[in-house]
């Protein structure tokens, strides 16, 4: 019989799995892991924003997520330095300034370690409330934006002259990684965030022909992973939130194993589909 708290941390990771696995595929659809990075790495510096002004905090690392993303369009369109460069500048500085504050804060104790690698287990009834209600207005977000996002995935140009908006569509986009990233930061932690919202999502690519199966089937992979990873986590003693990303990398490898084994044919019927995904327009 499995205990509450661990019941309660296999419908946390199913829950972060629904919402990451859509996000994902934009992710590597649009060539931004890097962008997810710095935006998990500024989510320290909003757990020490919301210790000194005493706000929830999940509230103070959506906002300075939301607000690292607009500083980064910004720059981009001010400053001469690369879009790379500028991630560069704010993933560190971000995450620097995030423990220089919480070290300063001597009066408060926070687990770093907790917040950097998640406490999954340590999940109550109303985070669940909180991943599955604010999951369910990501998703609904992203249901009306489907379009548009894709269109502007593979031609902005194109997207703009259709009137689809696709700055508009692409701000709303960050916004909901900011909100994904502050839900799911007590469950894998800040440095894996970015792990959990990529690996299901690439591994799909394998294996589908629309972007919308590989948006259902990186759902259904990271709560895959996210269940395995738990379990593995009880069993060899080892902790959750890097175990959820292992079992999702063990996902992934086994894709290769099996791409790997299909031969020929399937070789020749991989292009194909991938074909059919969308590619950022150079």
């Amino acid at each position: 019989m499995l205990s509450d708290f661990f019941l309660r941390a296999i419908l946390a990771g199913i829950g972060i799995a629904l919402v990451s696995g859509p996000l994902g595929c934009f992710i590597v659809w649009r060539r931004m892991a890097y962008f997810g990075d710095t935006m998990a790495h500024s989510a320290l510096l909003g757990v020490a924003l919301a210790f000194a002004f005493d706000i929830d905090l999940m509230l103070g690392v959506f906002a300075v997520a939301a607000l690292v993303s607009v500083a980064l369009l910004l720059l981009q369109r001010r400053a001469s330095l690369s879009t790379d460069a500028l991630l560069g500048i704010l993933s560190h500085s971000t995450l620097a300034v995030g423990i220089v504050m919480v070290a300063f804060m001597t009066w408060i104790r926070v687990d770093l370690m907790g917040f950097l690698f998640g406490d999954i287990l340590a999940v109550s009834r109303i985070d669940l409330a909180f991943i599955y209600g604010g999951g369910a207005v990501v998703l609904a977000v992203l249901a009306l934006l489907w379009r548009p996002l894709l269109a502007a995935t593979v031609s902005p140009e194109v997207a703009e002259a259709e009137g689809l908006r696709p700055e508009r569509s692409r701000i709303v986009f960050m916004l909901l990684m900011a909100a994904v990233i502050a839900i799911a930061m007590k469950i894998v932690g800040i440095l894996l965030i970015t792990s959990l919202l990529i690996i299901p999502a690439a591994t799909a690519r394998r294996f589908a022909g629309t972007p919308e199966t590989m948006a259902v089937l990186a759902s259904i992979l990271g709560a895959v992973a996210a269940t395995i990873g738990l379990f593995g986590s009880l069993e060899f003693d080892t902790p959750s939130g890097p175990s959820v990303v292992v079992a999702a990398l063990g996902l992934f490898l086994l894709s290769l194993l099996s791409a790997a084994r299909s031969g020929a044919a399937s070789s020749a019927e991989t292009p194909g589909r991938a074909a059919s995904l969308p590619e950022p327009s150079r």
